[in-house]
């Protein structure tokens, strides 16, 4: 268990901030800037359920603590240690990925087709749905991104991938199961 006594420490007044194995990085570091983004995306959903009720509720309040497991896995590198680390690292697993596959599947059974793109909006939770989805996507980037420069859990990879799905279809959900979606219409303004 975490036990935070005191918030400010002053170790990062020069710039540098600690990883979770306890290496000092610059707080501009990729790794710092994707883990970063993914507490990013957990606030939006902080804001997101605001406006939310019932199972999509629920359904929120895992991704939250998924998404603090996620900033754990993302701010511990050298994966191919874990297995000799004196402390086995939080790392996100397929589990965790196969859930928001069948939570996206159950959402998505009941919506009609789509034959636009949507627009972001329709209901307030929609709209901050839709906000969790790009915010979730630029973490996928960083991620990725990352991913090319150093060891990063595939897994946490997928997660991102398929949480900014889960993001678009209970963005659907909460517009009336798609009644309400706003539909993109090209050219509409020329």
């Amino acid at each position: 268990m975490v036990t935070l006594n005191k918030i400010y420490t002053r170790t990062g007044d020069n710039g540098q901030t600690a990883l979770g194995n306890g290496d000092r990085v610059a707080k501009h570091s990729l790794r710092v800037e994707a883990y970063g983004t993914v507490d990013e995306t957990n606030a939006t959903v902080g804001l997101a359920r605001l406006s939310s009720t019932g199972d999509l509720d629920a359904a929120m309040a895992r991704i939250q603590n998924d998404l603090f497991d996620l900033g754990a896995d993302m701010c511990r590198p050298d994966i191919s240690k874990d297995a000799t680390a004196e402390y086995p690292p939080l790392r996100v697993n397929d589990a965790q990925v196969d859930r928001l596959e069948a939570e996206i599947d159950a959402m998505n059974a009941d919506l009609s087709p789509l034959k636009s793109f949507i627009l972001p909006g329709g209901s307030p939770l929609a709209a901050s749905l839709h906000l969790c989805r790009t915010v979730s996507r630029r973490a996928e980037r960083m991620a990725t991104q990352l991913a090319t420069q150093e060891e990063v859990n595939p897994a946490a990879v997928k997660y991102l991938n398929r949480l900014s799905d889960w993001f678009f279809v209970a963005g659907r959900v909460a517009n009336d199961n798609g009644a309400a979606d706003v539909l993109w219409v090209p050219g509409a303004n020329r």
